[in-house]
């Protein structure tokens, strides 16, 4: 029905060409961010898309450059299924659905980490700190550069 509802800006951190950490909130000017939520919602608009919309930028002093577009939800959103009372996964369904969206604002500070192969090994300590969710995918085999899981780990209430 044309409405719209953005998560906030989380910061990406990448290595090995791989995501291994989004936080929220970012450490990017406010400005950028309202920027990087009206340009997401023009390319939404444009396309007609209906669901959730995953779009990357760069940050470079006081620009954005577009790298790319996800239709669907992302895994620099998970950090959504334990800091937000409407995960990006719901909200997903939502919209398909034709349902009224979520309130997309999160509940607490974030930072996901993802769980790179042997990564995931450690599950189980990582599971008894406090603030923390494990997510793992199921997977049988552990290979190196394999996403095998994701932490979420939440910092403080908003």
């Amino acid at each position: 029905d044309g409405s719209f509802a953005a998560y906030d800006v989380a910061e990406n951190v990448h290595r090995n060409h791989i995501l291994h950490t989004s936080t929220v909130p970012a450490s990017l000017d406010q400005d950028l961010q309202q920027e990087a939520i009206f340009v997401t919602r023009r390319i939404a608009d444009v396309l007609n898309y209906v669901g959730v919309l995953g779009v990357e930028f760069f940050a470079g002093g006081d620009v954005l450059l577009f790298n790319e577009f996800a239709p669907r939800v992302h895994n620099s959103g998970h950090w959504t299924m334990d800091a937000c009372l409407v995960s990006q996964f719901e909200q997903h369904i939502r919209a398909v659905a034709g349902w009224p969206l979520g309130v997309a604002s999160r509940h607490s500070d974030a930072v996901m980490t993802n769980l790179i192969g042997a990564d995931a090994d450690a599950w189980q300590t990582i599971a008894g700190e406090a603030g923390t969710a494990v997510h793992l995918y199921g997977k049988a085999e552990t290979r190196p550069g394999r996403k095998m899981g994701h932490v979420n780990r939440l910092l403080r209430p908003v």
